[in-house]
């Protein structure tokens, strides 16, 4: 006996901009008689793919179109893309919100949705009518409820105004007792939209957690987000949704990694002409380059030192900047925030400063191989007078590349470093013209 639980077949929907409902009555008369001599909806030949960003010629979009899918009995599945790829509308369509208008798909139990906020809640009724009525609507008893009442209201947080009107909870404590009643009750699929972004991480990371304890029980979970870590952490499997249409199915993980990479522009260096570069009367910035193995790249081995390299131009005698370098990967986590600082040595102090003479300069800000993993990077350059005041030049994201492992991680922290897993960056500074 197969343990599918959702099968979707050449799913689409169509829209027409500017309408609400079907259309128009001669349409609506041109589709019957189409359908009752045996032929296509007419219709369904006209329509674009919904870009978002560009103007059509069409008064039809296919929010989704094509898209075919099945989830297994336990499955945590993550549906990744832009927004107006068709994630929300996919889930109304299983959710039985909205039907399709080409394809077909089947779903085995009872579905709890938490589409977004107020979805399947009364305004006038309070929180504890709410549960009630919600768990009806999935056919469970009164008696199946008010077992699960305690544990819902206990999730939720909203003990004090569980007898108060829903329309005057605030937004975050609305979604969490709509996300506490949709997991607690007894539905064998539980479809949850970006719903969650509402709340605060306290109740974010309750979220996951539940979710994590649900799909563990044999209950099946479809998740959307844009919290990249939050889908890699849930989910074993995934979709990428574009425009509409299904373009890869796989490992969570893996597609993770290539949604990332695909909406990242990758740059190993940029070059600026004098009378372009960033900068002001004191200094200007004329060139960025990332070093790895010798070379310049923007596909750097992890096991090899990789160094950015920044080229500037100083005016004057009696001003230099300090130089800071943010390291940080694709979820936005800032990895490493490097700044030559001053030393006490003034010998040392050379170094790290931008010199007070006038000239062309080069300062290198290098970071050890093993350090990185394999992920996309992004580093930020700033300037500033000193560790004190506003930046001067700020570029943030300007370098981008991806990482890859040449399998030669066999360095020995411990035995380098002094007992101490504390991988060095380091900075020199030298004059070129």
């Amino acid at each position: 006996m197969s343990n599918t639980v959702i099968k979707v077949e050449n799913l689409g929907k169509q829209y027409r901009l500017g309408d609400i409902g079907t259309g128009t009555i001669s349409h609506d008369l041109n589709r019957w008689w189409a359908k009752l001599r045996g032929k296509e909806d007419p219709f369904l030949k006209l329509g674009e793919v919904n870009d978002r960003t560009k103007k059509g010629i069409s008064d039809f979009v296919w929010a989704l179109k094509d898209v075919s899918f099945d989830v297994n009995q336990g499955d945590v599945l993550g549906i990744i893309g832009k927004n107006g790829a068709g994630k929300s509308t996919l889930l109304k369509i299983l959710s039985r919100t909205t039907s399709p208008t080409t394809g077909s798909y089947k779903v085995k139990g009872r579905v709890a949705s938490l589409l977004e906020v107020g979805t399947g809640f009364h305004p006038e009724l309070s929180g504890r009518e709410n549960i009630f009525l919600n768990g009806a609507i999935l056919g469970m008893t009164k008696s199946e409820i008010k077992s699960k009442f305690d544990e819902i209201v206990d999730f939720s947080g909203v003990e004090r105004y569980i007898d108060t009107p829903v329309k005057r909870y605030s937004s975050g404590m609305y979604v969490r007792l709509a996300f506490g009643v949709a997991a607690h009750l007894e539905s064998e699929i539980l479809i949850v939209d970006e719903v969650l972004a509402v709340g605060d991480q306290e109740f974010q990371d309750k979220c996951i957690g539940k979710m994590k304890n649900v799909s563990s029980n044999g209950r099946t979970v479809l998740f959307v987000s844009h919290n990249m870590p939050a889908i890699k952490s849930l989910c074993d499997n995934a979709i990428i949704l574009a425009n509409g249409k299904l373009v890869e199915e796989g490992s969570a993980e893996k597609l993770v990694n290539n949604y990332l990479s695909e909406n990242t522009t990758i740059s190993s260096g940029i070059t600026w002409p004098i009378n372009e570069a960033p900068g002001n009367e004191n200094f200007k910035l004329t060139k960025l380059e990332l070093i790895n193995d010798g070379k310049q790249t923007n596909n750097v081995d992890i096991s090899k030192d990789t160094t950015l390299k920044i080229y500037y131009k100083n005016f004057t005698e009696n001003k230099r900047y300090q130089i800071s370098v943010h390291l940080i990967d694709n979820h936005e986590n800032c990895i490493v925030c490097a700044i030559n600082a001053p030393s006490a040595s003034l010998e040392e102090d050379k170094y790290f400063h931008t010199p007070y003479a006038k000239g062309e300069f080069v300062t290198e800000f290098s970071i050890p191989g093993n350090f990185l993993n394999e992920m996309n990077y992004h580093l930020s350059v700033f300037f500033s007078h000193n560790v004190f005041t506003t930046n001067e030049l700020a570029l943030e994201k300007i370098i981008s590349f991806n990482t890859f492992d040449a399998g030669s991680m066999k360095k020995d922290f411990t035995k380098d470093w002094g007992g101490l897993v504390r991988p060095k960056m380091h900075w020199s500074t030298k004059q070129i013209l």
